[in-house]
C-alpha cells in the first residue's frame, strides 16, 4: 500500500467514527425534537441528557481529525470542496455553535422560557446541522465539485436531488443509531418503559432510513451514476453486508430481544461508509480529482501517518477511558425517575 492510500485510508477511519458517535449524537437531538411535552417526553429528553452528557463534545474529535488529514494529505481536494460548499459548511460550523450552546445552557438557564428556547436550539440544529453534512456528500458523490477555488456553482452543487436524499439518510441514520444506543442506556437505568419507547422509535427509523436509502439507489442511478456503478459492482458485498447487518438488528428489536443490539447497528452503517468509499475509489472528487493526483509532497503524508500513530497511542485509550466510565454510569448523576 501507497502512502497516498494509507492516508486515505486514515481519512476513511476518521469519517467512520465521526458517522457513528457523531451521528448517534445529533440522532439524539432528533429525539429530543419528537419527544412531546408530555411527561414520558420528559423523562426520553432526560434520558438523551444523560446518555450524551459525558461524550458529546469528545466525539468532534473525530471531526477535527477529518478536516486536518484532509486538508494535509489532499489540500487540493480541500480548497475546492471548502470554496465551492462554503454555503451548506456554513451552515454546518453554525449548527455545530448553536448545538453546542444549546445543550450547555438548557441545563443553566434561569428561566424556563430560556431553558426551552435552549432545548429547540440544541434539538433543531441536531436535525440541520447532519441534513447540510448529508448535503455536501451528496455534491461530492453526483461530480458537482470540481477542482479548483469555487470552481463550483454554489448553489446547484448541493441543492440537487443526490445531496437531499443523503440528507435525509444521514438525519435517518443518525436516528436510528441514537434510538439503538437509548435502548441499551434505558437498560443500564432499569427503566423497561423507555426500553420500549426508544425500542418502537429505533424500528421506525430503521424503517424510513431503509426506505431512504432504496429511493437513494434509484436517485444515484440517473445523477451519480460513477458511485452507482461502484455500489453495484466493486462494493456490493459491502452493501450486501450492511443490508444483513441492518435486518439481524430490526429482527432482534422487533423480538425484544435482551442481546445488546448495537454492534449489528454499527456494523450496518459502518459497511455503508466504507462501500461509498470503495465504490467511489480512486477518486477524492468523482470524476474530477485521483487520491494520487491531489495528494500532497511524500514527505508531508509521511508526517500525517506518524502523528496517526501517535494519536492511536494517545488518542485512543483515552477516549476509550472515557466511553468505559460512561457505559458504567460512573461520570453523570442517574436522571430523575
Amino acid at each position: 500500500m501507497s502512502a497516498t492510500d494509507a492516508v486515505a485510508g486514515v481519512l476513511w477511519v476518521g469519517v467512520t467514527l465521526y458517522a457513528v458517535f457523531g451521528g448517534a449524537d445529533f440522532g439524539g437531538g432528533f429525539w429530543a425534537l419528537a419527544s412531546g411535552s408530555g411527561e414520558r417526553g420528559r423523562r426520553a429528553r432526560g434520558l438523551v441528557d444523560w446518555a450524551i452528557g459525558p461524550v458529546w463534545e469528545a466525539n468532534h474529535v473525530w471531526l477535527i481529525f477529518i478536516l486536518v488529514t484532509l486538508w494535509t494529505g489532499f489540500p487540493e481536494a480541500f480548497a475546492s470542496l471548502m470554496s465551492t460548499l462554503f454555503i451548506p459548511l456554513s451552515l454546518v460550523a453554525l449548527g455545530i455553535v448553536l448545538r453546542g450552546a444549546g445543550f450547555a445552557f438548557h441545563r443553566v438557564a434561569a428561566s424556563s422560557s430560556g431553558r426551552r428556547f435552549a432545548e429547540w436550539a440544541f434539538a433543531i440544529s441536531s436535525v440541520l446541522t447532519p441534513f447540510f453534512m448529508g448535503t455536501v456528500v451528496g455534491a461530492v458523490a453526483s461530480g458537482r465539485v470540481p477542482v479548483g477555488n469555487a470552481a463550483g456553482d454554489a448553489l446547484t452543487s448541493w441543492l440537487n436531488p443526490v445531496s437531499l436524499v443523503l440528507g435525509a439518510l444521514f438525519v435517518m441514520t443518525g436516528a436510528y443509531l441514537a434510538a439503538v444506543f437509548l435502548v441499551s442506556d434505558a437498560r443500564r437505568l432499569g427503566d423497561e418503559d423507555l426500553v420500549d419507547y426508544f425500542s418502537v422509535r429505533a424500528r421506525a427509523a430503521a424503517v424510513v432510513a431503509g426506505v431512504v436509502a432504496v429511493g437513494g439507489i434509484f436517485v444515484l442511478r440517473a445523477d451519480a451514476r460513477f458511485v452507482y456503478d461502484g455500489l453495484t459492482s466493486e462494493a456490493l458485498p459491502l452493501v450486501i453486508a450492511s443490508l444483513v447487518f441492518g435486518l439481524g438488528a430490526l429482527v432482534l428489536l422487533w423480538r425484544g430481544d435482551r442481546h445488546d443490539v448495537r454492534p449489528l447497528a454499527v456494523a450496518a452503517v459502518v459497511a455503508v461508509i466504507w462501500g461509498w468509499g470503495v465504490a467511489q475509489y480512486p477518486y477524492l472528487l468523482p470524476t474530477a480529482l485521483t487520491i494520487s493526483a491531489g495528494a500532497a509532497a511524500s514527505e508531508t503524508l509521511t508526517a500525517v501517518l506518524v502523528v496517526f500513530g501517535a494519536a492511536v497511542v494517545i488518542v485512543l485509550p483515552a477516549l476509550g477511558l472515557l466511553y468505559f466510565l460512561d457505559q458504567r454510569s460512573l461520570l453523570e448523576e442517574e436522571p430523575e425517575p
